[in-house]
């Protein structure tokens, strides 16, 4: 064989090499990958809400319902149950609720009162919690937020707030609730089911919507088939918000 009979040889070769790496990193199976790696995960019922069925990393969700707010950081807390939450700035946020929804209480840092330290304070837990739930800023400087989101996209961590916060790429709303189980003057609250709008930036910017048991009778977050109510009873208390 020749010498420029091999050479055009190997260039073949080395071309079909680069061109099935090409096709391998472009493959769906890869793509997944890669957004799954760039994404923290959530519970199941909340996956179809969210670009990729995850939290993307470094962002910033507003979810404007408590339910909301525990159900997302659930995902991250029960998928690794080495993993630490966060709670800044939240002195009502019920602890007995966020069990329900799996967070684990012994791996959650709560700091109720940072006061004008709350964005010093949200940047060193981020260092340790993939997931940080914090309060929407008051009195916190735009040059001090722009820093904090530039660490949270250093570390990878989700902030999630009740809103408003400047920046945020994702927010999460229930547009109306219904709480099952009261009678006529009795009974007892056996779960709510409500209607779940997204709506956000980039690949969120299609708003989706969802029922969901927010909670369900045992606590815990479950996809709402339409027309159903918790216990199979009629829901009987009814919240809208805007």
């Amino acid at each position: 064989m020749t010498a420029p009979a091999a050479t055009d040889i190997r260039h073949g070769v080395e071309r079909q090499a680069r061109l099935a790496g090409l096709l391998e990193a472009t493959s769906p199976a890869a793509r997944a990958r890669e957004a799954q790696a760039a994404t923290l995960p959530v519970l199941d019922p909340l996956a179809g809400l969210l670009p990729h069925g995850g939290l993307a990393k470094g962002t910033i969700t507003e979810a404007t319902d408590t339910g909301l707010l525990l159900a997302l950081a659930a995902g991250p807390a029960t998928a690794d149950p080495h993993a630490w939450t966060a709670a800044v700035g939240l002195p009502d946020l019920g602890l007995a609720a966020a069990a329900g929804y799996g967070i684990d209480l012994h791996r959650l840092v709560v700091a109720d009162h940072p006061g004008e330290h709350a964005a010093e304070v949200i940047t060193a837990l981020a260092a340790a919690c993939p997931v940080v739930l914090a309060a929407a800023p008051v009195g916190v400087p735009p040059r001090a937020l722009d820093r904090l989101a530039a660490h949270l996209r250093r570390t990878g961590t989700v902030l999630v707030t009740p809103g408003p916060w400047p920046g945020a790429h994702l927010r999460l709303e229930v547009t109306v609730s219904r709480w099952g189980g009261l009678g006529d003057g009795f009974g007892q609250l056996t779960g709510r089911r409500a209607e779940v709008r997204a709506t956000g930036r980039g690949g969120a910017r299609r708003p989706r919507t969802a029922g969901l048991w927010l909670p369900a009778g045992d606590g815990s977050v479950a996809t709402a088939a339409p027309g159903t109510a918790a216990g199979g009873e009629r829901p009987d208390v009814v919240a809208a918000s805007g």
